[in-house]
């Protein structure tokens, strides 16, 4: 009998859990603050630890295998309080031959490497965790399958989504705390999530609130694009004429680090061709936040005032695709091992979102929160896919699939160009 909680709504994660604790001795599951990683790991724990505890913590600190003791799996929650209990949970795990599913680990934030030995390869697997996808949130059907177009399977579908509902789940968001909550309640939880970071996280690892507070301002400016440091330098230092120096640039990449280490932001890696190609690293990455209501929340954007500025609206629509993108590839259990990305060449051609399994196949993502701009999404991703397959040294099959992905669509379909035309509320796992 576990742990779980009596309103937890289950996560596509889930399945990745049970598999990984069928495989290794520890299961890690890291991401966002209040992204509903305790009770995940809770529904497959039998007992559990909390490192938040102040009863606990001093414990912990002069004996790092205090926190083991319980009926496996044992849960050790919010394991970067103590790191030194990883390294006690890294060494059970040897004593025990590394036999499968003894420990579950969660933590909301990645402490220095230097605070722990080993990095627990072998005997500790590692999971991310994302705010509530659409389709976790029971705002999606999931009648279009990601997985399921690398095998070309599509069922033509409908649904029936106003922007002002898409503007409502931006601005609310994937927080499990927030889904039974009226609106007005639910938009306190990024606020909320925000000011944490700022004054209690960012303090604790070096960094000036106020700084912390500029820099996410900076990123949701240029959130969904491949800002460079030298941009955010230049909105963190405002009108300073050091702006532009080595030193200010060190430090702008300082607080992008910490803010990637706190699950804040999180970095969209360049995609091209050929395996080996260079623009796979020379491209700068897009930036996203976890969860678009830290966008617009550190913009201080309601529903109604995202629905009156569509440059806005359409950059934090982008953002939360890649979230709902980024939750369904995580959540495949398999040898596939799903890696999302971005497409853009020397030309200017660009894709949304690439998604390349470990055996080649591939499919190219655009994404347009509003039908009329569907066209324009299909002629986009049809450039890319020419390109692509005309490059002699890519050496890739052709794509499993095009797509392009719609706020306020009616119907998933397929053009006469082949390519998938799908509302985000019909797109699932």
């Amino acid at each position: 009998m576990t742990l779980r909680p009596d309103s937890y709504r289950p996560r596509l994660l889930d399945d990745q859990v049970s598999k990984l604790l069928d495989v290794f001795g520890a299961v890690q599951i890291d991401g966002a603050k209040w992204c509903g990683k305790t009770w995940c790991a809770l529904s497959h724990a039998e007992s559990v630890t909390g490192l938040d505890d102040y009863r606990v913590r001093p414990l912990a600190e002069a004996d790092p295998t205090m926190p083991l003791i319980g009926e496996q799996p044992h849960l050790i929650d919010e394991w970067q309080t103590v790191p030194a209990v990883r390294d006690a949970v890294r060494h059970a795990v040897d004593q025990q031959s590394n036999r499968p599913g003894q420990y579950l680990l969660t933590g909301s934030s990645a402490p220095p490497l230097s605070q722990y030995e080993h990095s627990g390869a072998g005997r500790i697997a590692h999971l991310r965790m994302r705010p509530m996808s659409l389709y976790e949130q029971g705002l999606s059907t999931g009648a279009v399958s990601l997985r399921k177009l690398f095998d070309g399977e599509f069922t033509p579908s409908a649904t029936q989504v106003s922007l002002s509902q898409i503007a409502e789940w931006i601005c609310r968001g994937g927080w499990p705390a927030s889904l039974d909550r009226d609106l007005e309640s639910a938009l306190y939880v990024p606020q909320q999530y925000l000011e944490a970071v700022c004054e209690d996280n960012a303090p604790r690892m070096g960094k000036n609130p106020a700084l912390t507070r500029r820099i996410i301002m900076s990123l949701a400016r240029n959130n969904a694009k491949a800002a460079t440091i030298k941009t955010l330098s230049r909105d963190l230092y405002a009108d300073d004429e050091t702006a532009d120096t080595e030193p200010s640039r060190i430090t702008t990449t300082g607080y992008v680090d910490m803010l990637i280490r706190e699950f804040l932001i999180e970095e969209l890696p360049s995609w091209d061709a050929p395996i080996k190609a260079r623009n796979r690293m020379r491209v700068k990455p897009k930036r996203y936040f976890v969860d678009p209501s830290l966008a617009v929340s550190a913009l201080g954007i309601n529903p109604m005032r995202l629905l009156s500025n569509g440059q806005i609206f359409g950059d934090v629509f982008e953002n939360l695709v890649i979230r709902d993108l980024l939750v369904y590839s995580s959540a495949w259990v398999g040898l596939e091992h799903p890696k999302v990305s971005f497409y853009r060449d020397d030309k200017g051609l660009e894709a949304d979102a690439i998604i390349e399994l470990e055996d080649g196949r591939w499919g190219a993502v655009e994404i347009k929160l509003g039908e009329n701009k569907t066209q324009e999404g299909v002629d986009s991703l049809l450039k890319v896919r020419n390109t692509v397959m005309a490059n002699p040294y890519s050496q890739q099959r052709e794509p499993s699939f095009l797509m392009v992905i719609v706020g306020n669509g009616v119907y998933a379909r397929a053009t006469k160009e082949g390519v998938y035309v799908v509302p985000v509320t019909l797109l699932g796992a």
